[in-house]
């Protein structure tokens, strides 16, 4: 998949737009979207953004195209086959992930189906579980098109702010902040999964990982992580080649060249 990314990419604008449609289809795609490993691909995608090799708006479109697309054959699919889809030995294998979104759908439809895109296990399953228990297409239409077009800039954000920062020149001595910024990046990600286990309060994983995270432990780890990710962004924002980074940024998203 990587190498067929890359050809088309090497090739011309135009297929490198037509593998982003391709990601964002494939991986909303009913059932399809479990298998692919979208999250990586559309990142990678971003860092592509970020380098400027293509558009951020065209790429936003097309993309926000293709989740469409899916989602709504995902629907018909749920719709056209539902006994069928029930006695599949596939899904009998997601059956307490299928159960769990049964009953978010009965209870909040429309929030479920616009944060159910931005859930990878349950993005490529709404659509069609929606479609199997015969939801009114009312009901699926607002949140849909509203998390098909918030989805897509959220999931290229990671490469687009990774790809943005390799353009910072190596005259500048920029290889330490380069460095900075992924650690920074990580340490983000890290204090808001912490904080999102810590609010759900659910089990982490089970096994070593729930003896190594219980409650009690994220009670004090996740806001200590939360304030230490806060202090290295306060710290990363007067480093003297942050504005050449956000000039770059500022380029690549359209918003003019920055301070």
């Amino acid at each position: 998949m990587e190498a067929l990314f890359e050809h088309f990419i090497t090739h011309s604008a135009s297929w490198a737009l037509f593998a982003v449609w391709l990601v964002a289809f494939t991986e909303s795609l009913a059932l399809v979207g479990l298998l692919m490993p979208g999250t990586l691909a559309m990142a990678g995608l971003g860092a592509l953004i970020g380098s400027g090799q293509v558009g951020f708006y065209p790429a936003w479109l097309v993309a926000a195209s293709g989740c469409f697309l899916a989602d709504w054959i995902s629907l018909w699919l749920g719709w056209r086959f539902k006994a069928p889809l029930h006695r599949w030995s596939f899904l009998k294998k997601h059956k307490s992930m299928l159960d769990k979104t049964e009953m978010a759908l009965y209870q909040h439809s429309m929030f479920t189906i616009l944060m159910g895109r931005f859930i990878g296990p349950t993005r490529p399953l709404v659509p069609m579980v929606a479609g199997m228990l015969g939801l009114p297409v009312r009901k699926f239409i607002a949140p849909n098109i509203t998390g098909c077009i918030l989805w897509p800039p959220l999931y290229f954000m990671p490469g687009i702010l990774a790809g943005a920062a390799i353009d910072i020149p190596e005259a500048l001595q920029s290889a330490a902040f380069k460095w900075q910024l992924l650690g920074l990046a990580l340490l983000l990600w890290l204090a808001g999964w912490l904080c999102w286990r810590w609010w759900r309060s659910l089990p982490v994983g089970g096994g070593k990982t729930l003896k190594l995270l219980p409650r009690q432990r994220l009670n004090w780890l996740a806001p200590l992580v939360l304030v230490a990710a806060i202090a290295a962004l306060v710290v990363m924002a007067h480093n003297p080649l942050m504005p050449e980074y956000l000039n770059i940024l500022s380029r690549v998203l359209g918003l003019g060249y920055g301070a």
